[in-house]
């Protein structure tokens, strides 16, 4: 019982003492992308309206890539198979779609492509309300998810050094 509360508290330990790393973590993470936001031209709504032509836009967000470059991915779904779309950030233009097939993302577009079945608003207009309420922040990034059984986007937004998150319903 003595090994099994030891361990208990060395595990509590360990995950107060390593929150505020990977908040710092997150926070030069944001700082980095809040840096590169501003060559992009494009919004996200755009990048979701351009990604249709490879199926339902079901979320879609900025990142850096794994060349430190700015990426606007956006997944799509189109029957039961999935894509990442990459849009080029300053011409809004389709540069490449790649199937997704196994693995986390996976699990991840086919979550996301159950909440938007549900959904009745697609997510280009859900960021633009977001946006249109919050003026003066670019969304980064979307992700449907149900709350409540009912399908709801989370938008990440960004202004300078201010990152919110906002829910607007889908349904």
């Amino acid at each position: 019982m003595r090994r099994f509360a030891l361990s208990i508290l060395a595990l509590l330990m360990a995950v107060t003492l390593g929150a505020p790393a990977l908040q710092a973590e997150e926070a030069k993470d944001q700082a980095a992308l809040a840096k590169a936001l501003a060559a992009a031209k494009v919004s996200l709504e755009k990048a979701l309206s351009a990604s249709q032509r490879e199926g339902k836009p079901i979320s879609g967000k900025f990142e850096i890539g794994d060349d430190g470059k700015l990426q606007l991915s956006v997944y799509t779904a189109k029957g039961d198979a999935f894509s990442e779309v990459i849009v080029d950030h300053a011409t809004g233009k389709v540069e490449k779609a790649e199937a997704i097939t196994s693995g986390e993302d996976l699990e991840a577009a086919k979550a996301q492509s159950e909440a938007m079945a549900k959904a009745k608003l697609a997510l280009d207009k859900a960021v633009f309300k977001a946006a249109y309420a919050n003026r003066g922040y670019r969304a980064v990034s979307v992700y449907p998810s149900p709350k409540d059984g009912h399908p709801v986007a989370e938008i990440t937004l960004q202004k300078g050094d201010d990152w919110k998150t906002v829910t607007e319903n889908l349904d």
